[in-house]
């Protein structure tokens, strides 16, 4: 099996899995985690350009767990994190992963969120090792082995 048929299988699962537990994931601290976390797989690589920044956004649109939230309201979140990530990326990053670590005392809120950031992450058939470093970092943000995720 290549390795983009695994990836994609596997962020299918995820989703599923994400589906399963949507009525457990209405908090406000989950809806601002996983905006903070596609925010930061956007701007993985030290940059987010407007395909990405569109991409993401109509990623966040449609995934069905995050129809829990007002779809304005996360796209404003969204793009909020993104302006900290651009203005002044390392400082942006810590900014955005304390906010990810709000899910911490919430196991199923945490897992969530690092599931939505390899689902945001392989969209586009390659979640790239930029990609994979961020997400993973979250999980210490979440306190998490990485490993868990095959990160």
């Amino acid at each position: 099996m290549a390795l983009w048929d695994k990836l994609k299988d596997s962020a299918t699962a995820m989703q599923g899995q994400l589906v399963a537990k949507k009525n457990d994931l209405k908090s406000g601290a989950f809806r601002d985690a996983s905006m903070a976390m596609c925010a930061l797989v956007a701007a993985a690589d030290g940059s987010i350009d407007a395909s990405e920044r569109q991409r993401v956004a109509s990623l966040i649109a449609t995934n069905e767990v995050l129809q829990n939230f007002p779809a304005d309201d996360l796209q404003a979140r969204f793009n909020d994190y993104c302006q900290k990530l651009t203005v002044d990326f390392d400082f942006g990053k810590v900014s955005v992963l304390q906010t990810i670590g709000k899910v911490q005392k919430k196991p199923t809120e945490a897992r969530a969120v690092i599931q939505i950031g390899i689902v945001i992450g392989g969209a586009d058939g390659d979640f790239d090792k930029t990609e994979q470093a961020v997400v993973r970092e979250a999980c210490y943000a979440v306190g998490i082995d990485p490993n868990e995720f095959d990160l």
